[in-house]
């Protein structure tokens, strides 16, 4: 095989070939371990030499298929706890498919005028969805990290305005530091986001009340003053990956309003709070923002990857990211160039799969999901409460319950390690699939409960596994 037009009349094929082996995947991942069987090393065929003549697609796809079925995460699954993941909703899945198959362009209006307006339609849904007004921009990402770039950059054009300076037309050069105030609470994806726009890692001043990271409003306040009216971005985050917290988002509001500051809120999982009555009081006051993010891939359930950024001021988004060339033509006013909102040119279709499960499930749906895991991590609460062995470290806000191994008779300064090496035991177990973070300074678990998949029966396999290979680990230590 050598030019692809050869393969042509193969395309057929290799899709009826993909759909039935996406099909069994999808029809045993329910009760599949998470981890994958064997690491990627150890699988044959997909680390030969690259050839001068290609075996062909279905070839290709074959190996890529027995590779896929032994080296692949069951992330998928119901009882992938890990990182906040989502998996894809049917109808999400499915636009997601038709989009790659499609293959629209969401650059222009020119490039796809449906990839535009689904998109437009889609971040109208989104902010209704949530609670944010109606006038606000908004443009899909490939997830919160880019979609705290996009509102960051946002409040760095805005910051630098305040200074008489367009920073995207001269730079941040010749200006002072930025001043950026958190909670420590804040995600590495907003640190990184800073870093990305040259405001810098070393310009973050968090405020904590405690070792978990809760915002010290009062020492916030007085740094506030302290600036003497100079701009500021506060970054707010609604929803700790730790143990899902939330900063006070509408007294961090009174403050950027008292003192002229620019509110940013990270609300990767979190901002889903708002679906629900029992807890859109979380999220109160996020209309007062400036810049709101949030991600798909993870309680929204479309798949990898996807987030939404929103700014309330459209020049001033519009702004941080415009771009011009001869050949892009102009656009009239209400037909937004999503190009020009985020920091891809390029860009994938994201909004037939947001599109299509919103449309699929509509709000009532989404809220029905939101509550069931709401519920569902409540039980895993009640759970670890009620073994002597675990030790609940946060009550249970949302949908993260932060917990650690804590059996008697073991000393406090050996917890860390022994709750690393159960966390180690965990993944490599695969029946459940949560990590370690460190928590109020304690080595703790996070699952957090946001598959559209989960059911009761899943939840309740993590405190019987957690004991079961934890006793294999303390005792050798009591023999």
């Amino acid at each position: 095989m050598s030019d692809p037009i050869l393969d042509h009349d193969a395309l057929d094929e290799c899709l009826r070939l993909v759909a039935a082996e996406a099909a069994s995947y999808l029809g045993e991942v329910d009760e599949a371990l998470v981890r994958p069987p064997q690491p990627p090393e150890a699988v044959t065929g997909i680390d030969s030499p690259l050839s001068e003549e290609g075996a062909g697609s279905l070839e290709a796809l074959r190996t890529l298929i027995d590779a896929a079925d032994v080296a692949a995460t069951r992330s998928a699954g119901p009882r992938f706890f890990h990182f906040v993941m989502g998996g894809g909703t049917p109808a999400a899945l499915g636009a997601d498919w038709l989009a790659s198959a499609l293959d629209q362009i969401a650059f222009n209006w020119v490039s796809s005028p449906l990839a535009m307006r689904l998109e437009q339609i889609s971040v109208d849904w989104l902010k209704e969805l949530f609670g944010l007004p109606a006038a606000w921009s908004g443009v899909l990402t490939t997830g919160a990290t880019t979609a705290n770039f996009t509102g960051l950059a946002a409040a760095r054009r805005w910051w630098g305005l305040q200074h008489g300076v367009d920073v995207e037309e001269q730079g941040l050069s010749g200006l002072p530091p930025v001043p950026v105030l958190a909670s420590g609470y804040i995600h590495a994806s907003a640190i990184k986001a800073l870093m990305m726009l040259g405001i810098g890692r070393q310009q973050v001043r968090t405020f904590e009340s405690d070792a978990t990271g809760r915002l010290d409003a009062n020492a916030l306040e007085q740094a506030l003053r302290g600036l003497e009216g100079a701009p500021a971005i506060l970054v707010a985050t609604a929803g700790d990956v730790n143990a899902g917290g939330f900063d006070p988002i509408a007294a961090m509001g009174d403050l950027a309003e008292e003192h002229g500051a620019w509110l940013h809120v990270d609300g990767a999982f979190g901002l889903f709070a708002a679906v629900s009555p029992s807890t859109r009081d979380l999220v109160s006051g996020i209309d007062r923002a400036h810049s709101v993010a949030v991600d798909g891939h993870k309680w929204l359930n479309v798949p990898y990857d996807c987030g939404a950024a929103f700014v309330h001021d459209a020049e001033l988004h519009r702004g941080a990211f415009t771009a011009g060339a001869a050949y892009f033509g102009r656009e009239e006013p209400d037909r937004p160039v999503f190009s020009f909102l985020a920091p891809e040119m390029s860009r994938r279709a994201r909004a037939f799969a947001v599109w299509a499960t919103l449309r699929a499930y509509g709000r009532s749906g989404y809220r029905a999901m939101v509550e069931r895991h709401l519920q569902l991590a409540q039980r895993l609460g009640e759970q670890i409460e009620a073994s002597p062995e675990l030790e609940l470290l946060e009550d249970v806000a949302l949908n993260v319950v932060c917990f650690r191994f804590r059996p008697p008779g073991v000393a406090e300064g050996e917890l860390d390690e022994l709750n690393r090496r159960l966390g180690q035991a965990v993944l490599d177990d695969g029946r459940v699939f949560f990590g370690t973070t460190v928590y109020g300074g304690k080595v703790a678990f996070r699952p957090a409960i946001v598959n559209w998949r989960t059911r009761p029966e899943d939840v309740d396999l993590v405190v019987p596994t957690v004991l079961e290979l934890a006793a294999s680990l303390v005792q050798p230590a009591r023999r």
